[in-house]
């Protein structure tokens, strides 16, 4: 980490630069959410599109520990086709200054030793896999009634919001990723190509009943031979 980087103390809000400027605005927050919400509660993303704002947004945690293993985690992540920048914000967003109220010096200083605990807390976690990108070593707990091994997955129980993007990303963290393809005309289910059945066993088992949306949990099988 550069010292640049270390002069900003942990904050529950992101901030993120070198993002693609042509992506729309809702396309992008939704992206946004998708990617960043494996990491906890999302509490707001700005996104702003005027001249000075292009290419950046910021992602507001609930959680200091959830913005610190966001930030180590998707560091350079190929968004849209360009690696992400991310850092913490230098001063909380509103949403987080208003739900902590206004502080005096001494409960300040009590939240400094307080954030640098968390942090010391959230770096331990970080060395550990984000349970989101790990593979589980047993069975996950969401059975699904299963085709013979495919390289070809089958996903459903999509939410509407779902895009090609969102799927490419949570996909290509995993080896051996090869394209998503969508249904037309139906927004629940997809597939998403590997190289080969291993591969796609992984990525399968590690993604099995994640949610892209508070509500949906994503059903994946190995496709229909």
């Amino acid at each position: 980490m550069k010292d640049s980087d270390m002069d900003i103390r942990p904050n529950h809000t992101v901030y993120i630069n070198n993002i693609n400027d042509k992506v729309k605005k809702e396309e992008l927050k939704r992206s946004l959410y998708a990617l960043f919400s494996q990491f906890g509660q999302i509490v707001d993303i700005v996104a702003m599109k005027t001249m000075r704002m292009r290419g950046q947004a910021f992602v507001v945690f609930k959680e200091l520990t959830a913005a610190t293993n966001a930030l180590r985690q998707l560091q350079g992540f190929p968004f849209y086709n360009k690696p992400m920048r991310i850092q913490y914000a230098k001063t909380d967003s509103e949403v987080i200054s208003k739900m902590k109220g206004t502080f005096s010096d001494k409960e300040k200083k009590k939240e400094k030793k307080k954030k640098a605990q968390e942090a010391a807390a959230a770096a331990n976690a970080a060395k550990k896999p984000s349970a989101a990108l790990a593979v589980p070593a047993q069975t996950p707990a969401v059975q699904v009634p299963d085709n013979p091994p495919n390289h070809i997955l089958f996903l459903n129980n999509l939410p509407e919001e779902t895009n090609e993007m969102m799927l490419s990303m949570l996909f290509n963290q995993f080896p051996g990723f090869k394209e998503v393809r969508l249904v037309p005309g139906k927004h629940d289910i997809a597939f998403v190509e590997f190289e080969s059945e291993t591969q796609g066993g992984v990525a399968k088992d590690a993604l099995q009943g994640f949610r892209i949306t508070a509500t949906c949990a994503m059903k994946i099988t190995y496709a229909k031979k």
